[in-house]
């Protein structure tokens, strides 16, 4: 049986399960409470539907980074590496400092106080290939879109793993060609990451 909290030494004085109705403003909860008052959770006894409300974007983590700031659409992946990729170079005094690019501006995630121009992409493993780059042809053509790629590798755990950072000419260099989308992506091999800057390794 898997709990999330702290591990109850005691046995517990009050038990509550309480079974809300299916609408989204009443979370489904199946809780006991510890002597110390920390909520333990048991998965076990939770259905499909209701462990599925909780990794939703209704999901009070998912709404609590939505105010944070950190989730502006449903893509959590993409925009948790963007957030971990501005937050770890703005917390190294030396790395440039980044501001978010505006909000719908292809191939540009983010600025540096010199006007450098940063595309960020994110995979959840180190074999990952990011999703794609947009404009194919000016791509083809060796047109310049950004002057760094940071790839933002995360483990199972959606912690950062890895950052690294590439130039535009081993972007590249490394760059696939996905057919059937008509666009670039990037495929991590051991070769690449052993050739690139990293700029964080968590091993």
């Amino acid at each position: 049986m898997k709990k999330v909290g702290y591990a109850r030494k005691k046995k517990t004085q009050k038990t509550q399960e309480t079974q809300y109705v299916d609408a989204d403003e009443h979370p489904v909860q199946t809780n006991e409470i510890s002597n110390s008052g920390v909520v333990i959770m048991d998965f076990a006894k939770l259905s499909i539907q209701e462990l599925a409300k909780l990794i939703s974007p209704k999901s009070d983590a998912h709404i609590e980074l939505k105010k944070r700031g950190v989730l502006r659409t449903k893509n959590v992946v993409g925009e948790l590496g963007e957030h971990y990729a501005v937050d770890f170079f703005n917390s190294n005094g030396k790395l440039p400092n980044l501001s978010f690019a505006p909000p719908g501006v292809q191939n540009i995630d983010a600025l540096s106080r010199d006007g450098e121009i940063y595309s960020i992409k994110s995979v959840t493993s180190r074999k990952g290939t990011t999703g794609s780059f947009w404009d194919p042809k000016s791509i083809e053509n060796n047109e310049k879109k950004f002057d760094y790629l940071l790839i933002v590798i995360m483990n199972e755990e959606y912690s950062l793993d890895m950052l690294l950072e590439l130039t535009w000419d081993e972007f590249f260099k490394y760059k696939s060609y996905n057919k059937r989308m008509n666009n670039y992506n990037i495929s991590l091999t051991n070769k690449l990451i052993e050739s690139v800057k990293i700029v964080y390794d968590s091993e």
